[in-house]
């Protein structure tokens, strides 16, 4: 499934998405891990999550990405945290987004029934973006195109904001193995040196953006 597919369909399907980013507190890293990837069974779809691990770029260490199905409903009790886990995480931010279906987004992830065991060893990037003012069409027109050679991305996923973080467009980008993102990164570098690509093309329409590098966890 293309990334431009996805996108159209999520708006579609309007599915609704909770995005959570967290740091660690000091020496709780594995314990962070661990919870995180321990589902709720309390939850509104339950086991529709994935957890991505930081290995480079931004400051936080996990995201938790879970479907809520095509509403989100916040309670005003808020989300009990037990006692024992409170002190794991040192900060966190949570933005609600739009995605596509949850079968589309666990083809594109990997993590699908038939893919899951087979697709342990992908490599994510996740790259959070704000447009300039009066691009954010032409930014989303971007971001929403099918991936053409020289990309090796294996799936890709296309959310937009509804409430929370200071950001508009959160995209995941799978490649099914180091090597595979490596050749992608060669390849990119190379249209660039030739001003070409997409370096050039996402500073017509942004004034801020980050990309981080991840491993999954979960499932």
């Amino acid at each position: 499934m293309t990334c431009g597919e996805l996108a159209r369909r999520g708006r579609q399907t309007n599915r609704r998405y909770h995005v959570h980013f967290t740091k660690a507190a000091l020496g709780k890293g594995a314990q962070l891990g661990d919870w995180l990837k321990t589902p709720d069974p309390k939850a509104p779809m339950p086991g529709h999550f994935v957890v991505l691990r930081h290995q480079d770029g931004d400051a936080w260490d996990y995201v938790a990405i879970e479907h809520l199905g095509t509403n989100a409903t916040v309670e005003a009790a808020g989300t009990a945290v037990p006692p024992d886990k409170r002190d794991l995480s040192d900060w966190h931010n949570d933005t609600f987004v739009n995605g596509p279906s949850w079968e589309e987004f666990t083809r594109a992830m990997g993590i699908d029934d038939d893919s899951k065991a087979k697709t342990s060893g992908s490599v994510y990037v996740v790259s959070a973006y704000r447009p300039a003012p009066g691009h954010r069409d032409g930014l989303e027109k971007m971001l929403s195109e099918t991936p053409q050679p020289p990309d090796t991305s294996a799936g890709n996923v296309l959310m937009q904001h509804l409430e929370g973080g200071p950001w508009t467009f959160l995209t995941i980008a799978r490649y099914n193995s180091w090597e595979d993102y490596a050749t992608n990164e060669k390849n990119s570098v190379a249209q660039t040196n030739k001003k070409e690509g997409g370096w050039f093309r996402l500073r017509d329409h942004t004034n801020f953006h980050n990309d981080t590098l991840t491993d999954r966890i979960a499932p």
